[in-house]
């Protein structure tokens, strides 16, 4: 059993009630000059019809037959009017009433006629390119003052959907959506692949240099601890002159080697740490061993208490940039917005690429929904002419457009005494 629907009073057109009632006199005024056209056809044809009657001469002939006629097409076009929004003289004389027995008809036709003529691929597709909407939106996102009016209204979004959000909820979908991630994603192959472009381009050279210098400076600032390793190594029976002769030469030979390390860019210990660091990425990639360790390395990493303690606080950390961004006019990211609205907006307007692309987008989108959805859009029509009340609707339709309507009556009146004159005189003139 299909729902019954309620009765809506159609919605009033722009002017309200003051315009409502401005229209309503404006029709009662033409349903009397259309009435007066009437009436003054009625009192011409009794008289003339009187004059005949008492011997006038035969132009009262004419005159009255005009007169008749024009009755005839005034009576026949009041009722052709009326019969549009009512039942004439409230006789339910069949095919009358039409609007408000057939507003649901109307009303589908009403949609069919919008969806094949309005909501077509063609016409849509038609009308966007000629207005030209990329070229128009340029041209306004390049004026300052609305550049500035759209940053705003993004930083009043940006503010409502931060204040909003539980900072609970966003730290829970952050935990899902990026820390289980990468729990989940194994560590070694995509590091060793990283790691590996990285040796094979050379870029970790600047890290081993940093690396060769710091070790050098060490060694060579760090005279007495290397003599303090030597002589605890010593054998308890060698004289201190034998261990500080033998750490002396230690400390020179592992200086020189440092030196030469941090010198010398083609060091065999340079190239085995080359060598090394390839093996080790490779493993990365292919060893289960290796990739294990990664593994749990990863795991160490994640749960430890200052990791986890950063991932809490980094939503209230953005949060905070983004609140404070958002707040402040001149803000950096204010200002990039900006600058980036009035960028697209010069490139639209000069670039032709950009217009044509931007075009294609809005085209498709819009071909689209007319494509798939133009059977929702016009039963938005059709649903809501059905809603109306039958009567309510028929007063308002000929409230919009009944003076316009009175001018048939009036036009049937004067077009029917012509025809009527035309009539009766070939009549005389061929009989």
């Amino acid at each position: 059993m299909e729902p019954v629907r309620e009765k809506v009073t159609p919605a009033d057109p722009p002017g309200g009630l003051a315009g409502d009632e401005e229209k309503r006199r404006g029709l009662r005024k033409m349903k009397l000059v259309a009435l007066s056209f009437l009436i003054g056809a009625t009192i011409i044809f009794l008289l003339t019809s009187w004059a005949e009657a008492q011997g006038w001469p035969g132009w009262v002939g004419y005159v009255r037959a005009a007169a008749e006629a024009g009755m005839v097409g005034a009576l026949a076009d009041w009722f052709a009017v009326t019969a549009l929004f009512r039942h004439p003289l409230g006789i339910k004389i069949p095919h009358t009433a039409i609007i408000p027995s057939k507003k649901d008809a109307l009303g589908s036709s009403l949609g069919e006629f919008v969806g094949a003529n309005f909501l077509s691929e063609e016409v849509v597709r038609d009308k966007l390119r000629r207005v030209e909407i990329s070229r128009r939106l340029g041209g306004w996102l390049v004026q300052p003052e609305n550049a500035e009016r759209i940053t705003s209204e993004l930083a009043t979004v940006v503010r409502a959907a931060v204040t909003v959000l539980r900072d609970e909820d966003v730290q829970a979908v952050m935990e899902q959506a990026v820390v289980r991630r990468i729990v989940d994603q194994p560590w070694g192959p995509p590091l060793g692949k990283l790691l590996s472009q990285v040796f094979t381009d050379g870029a970790h050279h600047k890290l081993v240099d940093l690396m060769c210098d710091r070790a050098y400076e060490w060694v060579r600032d760090n005279h007495s601890s290397m003599l303090r390793v030597v002589s605890d190594r010593a054998p308890s029976w060698s004289p201190k002159f034998v261990d500080e002769m033998l750490a002396d030469k230690v400390y020179g030979e592992v200086l020189a080697f440092a030196w030469a390390v941090k010198t010398d860019v083609n060091h065999p210990m340079r190239q085995t740490l080359d060598k090394f660091l390839a093996e080790f990425a490779s493993d990365l990639q292919t060893d289960p061993e290796t990739m294990e360790r990664a593994e749990q390395v990863k795991t160490q990493i994640l749960e430890h208490g200052e990791v986890k303690k950063l991932i809490g606080s980094a939503w209230a950390t953005a949060k905070d940039m983004l609140l404070t961004a958002a707040e402040d006019p001149s803000s950096e990211l204010r200002k990039r917005v900006r600058e980036g609205l009035r960028n697209l907006g010069r490139k639209l307007t000069t670039d032709e690429a950009t217009q044509s692309k931007v075009d294609g987008w809005v085209e498709g989108a819009a071909a689209y929904l007319v494509t798939n959805y133009s059977n929702e859009i016009t039963t938005i029509i059709t649903d809501t002419v059905e809603r109306w009340d039958a009567e309510e609707t028929s007063r308002k339709i000929e409230l919009q457009v009944g003076r316009d309507l009175q001018f048939i009556r009036i036009n049937g009146t004067v077009v029917g005494a012509l025809a009527g004159l035309v009539i009766y005189t070939l009549a005389h003139l061929l009989f």
